[in-house]
């Protein structure tokens, strides 16, 4: 048998001339359509694999070529046009659409450009319409911004010039359709056996916990794999921006999704808004799916109020860092005195747990601490787990683990109350 090596010229004159039987059968079908055919979804398939064959009898096109055109030319008018196949892909984490010639994709950590592109400009808008428009949103000039979630709970974010200089730009954030475990994070590495086994605890307990982190360091996946060890009887509700929680197993749960203002600025429902009638509603725990404005004063007076065991995400870059961003946060809601506030923080707040992404892309719990209250006018903080790097293998892959430290949890007033030893 004979193996024919393509050169890179020819590889890429192969993929633009793909690229134009796409757009040339595309365009045949719709002036078609505009002329007053109308297609099932089985006829247009049809349709579009009928040009392909008869594109391939003008210039030789691969079997698997072939598959891959019909499907990308029907995608183009049925589906997300050359987001369709990233979005099916359950590999693909994270999509990144700079402009109609850039896209990128995040797959297993790992972040790289996707060989395909859209048409033109107009056809990512039209996309983006489309998105848009199935969810009840409005994004044009006037209002260039807009974040929701689709239907599998995908969180979206498209900015639209002048705001974005390169072209409409689409940000697509993945999640699992089968959410991650704490058994499947202790086997991939995040965290060890022995720091799980006390987490389990402390959830069971009714510890408040934060977990903190940076942009894609894994909190929202953290949660819910933590949300498992919540107790099946108890009652509880979830607020968030974008629905992303999959929270599991929770027979009375409730959730709450903010609503943005509409077109004349009204009607919008906050996170604050939330908090404070989440309040009525007799909840065992409250979980925030991220803290990121003067909702934290509403967040921290509920953790004082007898609602333990309520877990809430935040962007930190440590766990002292943490504790900052709270003050700050408090105190665009409130005009209160720093020390008032610091000594709400460390009453509310028993539980930090710190999240970070190294740099072989891997995400790992960095420490757990508990927050012991305060020493003099700081709170005071103790390091129960800490991530310990020992170097690099081969690949260059970060080899460490999550140890326990010496200290000892201060405050087991909670695991004796629920009858827990540690």
């Amino acid at each position: 048998m004979i193996i024919k090596y393509f050169s890179i010229e020819e590889f890429n004159y192969f993929r633009k001339l793909g690229i134009k039987i796409k757009d040339d059968i595309y365009r045949e079908i719709v002036e078609r359509t505009v002329d007053g055919g109308e297609y099932s979804d089985e006829e247009l398939y049809e349709l579009i694999e009928e040009k392909v064959l008869k594109k391939s009898h003008e210039v030789y096109i691969a079997q698997s070529e072939k598959e891959s055109i019909t499907k990308s030319v029907y995608n183009s008018m049925r589906g997300m046009d050359v987001l369709q196949e990233l979005i099916d892909n359950p590999d693909i984490t994270e999509i990144m659409v700079n402009g109609p010639d850039n896209i990128f994709v995040e797959n297993s950590g790992k972040i790289e450009k996707y060989p395909e592109r859209f048409m033109d400009v107009h056809k990512l808008e039209d996309v983006i319409q489309q998105i848009v428009s199935k969810v009840n949103r409005v994004v044009n000039e006037t209002s260039p911004i807009v974040d929701f979630r689709l239907t599998d709970g995908s969180r979206v974010n498209v900015v639209l010039p002048p705001v974005s200089l390169e072209g409409p730009v689409v940000t697509i954030r993945k999640f699992p359709e089968k959410p991650m475990t704490m058994k499947k994070l202790v086997q991939i590495g995040s965290l060890s056996e022995e720091a799980a086994q006390f987490l389990e605890k402390i959830v069971k307990a009714g510890y408040n916990i934060f977990i903190s982190g940076g942009t894609g360091s894994g909190k929202t996946t953290f949660l819910n794999a933590l949300s498992d060890y919540i107790p099946q009887d108890e009652r509880i509700i979830t607020i968030e921006d974008a629905a992303e929680l999959q929270i599991r197993n929770i027979p009375n749960l409730v959730r709450l999704e903010v609503r943005n203002a509409n077109i004349e600025g009204k009607n919008a429902v906050t996170i604050r808004d939330l908090l404070k009638s989440s309040l009525r509603m007799r909840p065992d725990r409250i979980v925030l799916g991220e803290v990121r404005d003067a909702a934290a004063c509403e967040l921290l007076n509920a953790m004082n109020t007898g609602h333990d065991g309520s877990f809430c995400t935040g962007h930190a870059n440590s766990s002292k860092d943490m504790l900052s961003r709270l003050e700050t946060l408090v105190l665009s809601g409130m005009d209160i005195p720093i020390l008032a506030i610091r000594n709400q923080i460390a009453a509310a707040v028993d539980i930090i747990i710190h999240l970070g992404r190294l740099r072989d892309k891997t995400r790992k719990v960095l420490e757990i601490a508990e927050v012991i209250g305060m020493d003099g006018d700081n709170i005071k903080l103790g390091t129960l787990f800490e991530f310990v790097e020992e170097g690099e293998d081969a690949d260059g892959r970060v080899i460490g683990k999550l140890c326990r430290t010496e200290k000892q949890i201060i405050h087991t007033e909670k695991l004796q109350r629920a009858g827990i030893e540690y």
